[in-house]
């Protein structure tokens, strides 16, 4: 084989897909448009309807929810699948497509609790195990496939446009379908589920026509492909294996924790420390999404090609954003502590907006990491380590709202004094921003030998002047 071949032979087999560009991260935002507007159709309107037009305990709309929380710990299975084959758009479509019919069947099933509550309630079950596992397989690929085909320095602006969107979905479906409600109806409800779904699925179908092209380098290198193909348990413990990866995964969990706690405490504290009204309660929670929103696009514009150096500091560091901002979150918890304390004076609305902007800007940090560590690592698991990692969220925010609940209730069972009942829990959530502080630190992302050697493609200049036998200068 002539010298020429055997370079050929070489390009062939590393050659890899063209990284994304804005229209297409716009794209797969559209997909995570439609997923929160189907999630937001069940998780919350769909509970109002179970609480206020039918009367149920408000357990079965939380349990559903648990529920649908709990089936993601199918998310590194499914993630495992979409490196067995290659490609992540099979299973977005698939994701999708159950998504929407468990949505479909949510609604119906609530219809049902009316008039057959026994079927409706295991008809509802079996509804939102189906949106657990819809949303585990299309929202782990899309997650999979940003991570493969985004550029580094488009990762945090990417992870901000696809987050925005889905926020997007959710505002836009919950105030439409909170529109078209009125007179409420069960059939008029049904009808709303079913369009919502339909339109979701097409949206999705057109958006991912022709995005992610033809297989990756996986499929093209047998090597490398004979190896991935392992038993999932296997290919599980391979990335368990990975310090980093390891790593990753608790972090996410603790920060996850956090973040999730203090969701179902926050509006109650406002209502009895500071007197707020339920809509000055919801003004405030609004504040606070605000300001989440307000920290991704700094944290996207900073870790871009924004990001610069200034004394030494490099602000487009995601490391540094991630760890800062898991540091402010904590400091913003404690100033919730001296809010607890002080009372009626404090600045609650902007100490609740800066909680939200340090939130935002370590969720978009952490997520960016995320997409470049998934790529680290022995093999091809990028899947498999995004799936380990979605569950950890998924677990961390079924179980955070329920703990800062039940902590909370604790807390003012033993504490007299409201104020620093909630104080105490706000304390520990900030306490777990400090360790999820600490890990992020320790965090380091380790390629695999094998992995070192496959990114020197052909066209650098060291594989050049290995292959011609060239004298380095």
């Amino acid at each position: 084989m002539t010298m020429a071949a055997r370079q050929g032979n070489f390009r062939q087999s590393t050659t890899t897909p063209e990284p994304f560009g804005w229209i297409a991260i716009i794209r797969l935002g559209l997909v995570q448009f439609c997923l929160g507007a189907i999630v937001v159709l069940t998780t919350s309107t769909l509970n109002r309807v179970m609480v206020v037009e039918l009367a149920l305990p408000a357990l079965l709309p939380g349990l559903l929810v648990a529920l649908h929380y709990a089936v993601q710990m199918l998310r590194p299975r499914m993630g495992y699948g979409s490196d067995m084959l290659g490609r992540c758009t099979p299973w977005i479509v698939g994701g999708i497509a159950v998504l929407a019919t468990g949505g479909v069947l949510a609604a119906t099933a609530t219809a049902m609790l009316a008039e057959n509550f026994p079927l409706g309630v295991l008809l509802s079950f079996f509804a939102f195990a189906m949106i657990g596992v819809g949303v585990s397989a299309s929202g782990t690929s899309v997650l999979v496939l940003l991570a493969k085909r985004v550029e580094e320095h488009r990762r945090a602006a990417a992870a901000t446009i696809v987050w925005l969107m889905m926020i997007l979905g959710l505002a836009m479906t919950a105030g439409i379908t909170g529109h078209l409600l009125e007179p409420y109806s069960h059939e008029r409800l049904l009808m709303i589920a079913l369009a919502v779904s339909m339109l979701a699925v097409c949206v999705s179908l057109l958006a991912l026509v022709r995005l992610e092209g033809s297989p990756g380098s996986i499929n093209s290198d047998t090597e490398n492909t004979t190896a991935a193909r392992v038993p999932f348990t296997q290919a599980l413990r391979e990335v368990w294996s990975e310090q980093s990866a390891r790593q990753f995964t608790i972090f996410v969990f603790v920060s996850m924790l956090a973040f999730s706690a203090q969701d179902l405490i926050l509006e109650p504290f406002a209502g009895i420390v500071f007197q707020f009204t339920p809509g000055e309660t919801t003004k405030l929670s609004g504040l606070q999404h605000a300001g989440v929103l307000c920290g991704m696009v700094l944290c996207a514009v900073a870790c871009g090609r924004f990001g610069s150096r200034w004394m030494g500091l490099q602000f487009g560091s995601l490391r540094a954003w991630t760890v800062g901002g898991c540091l402010a979150s904590a400091l913003a918890l404690m100033g919730l502590v001296a809010a607890g304390m002080i009372g009626g004076s404090y600045p609650i609305r902007a100490n609740v907006f800066l909680l939200g902007l340090c939130n935002g800007a370590f969720s978009i940090a952490a997520i960016a990491s995320m997409m470049r560590l998934a790529s680290t690592g022995r093999g091809h698991r990028e899947g498999t380590r995004v799936g380990l990692w979605g569950a950890a969220q998924a677990i961390a925010f079924g179980t955070g709202g329920l703990i800062g609940a039940a902590a909370s209730d604790f807390s003012r069972h033993w504490i007299d004094d409201p104020g620093m009942a909630y104080g105490a829990v706000f304390f520990a959530e900030a306490g777990l921003f400090l360790v999820a502080a600490r890990l992020a630190f320790r965090i380091e992302p380790r390629q695999h030998p094998q992995q070192v050697v496959q990114e020197r493609l052909p066209h650098t200049a060291e594989w050049k002047r290995k292959e011609h036998h060239e004298p380095a200068i």
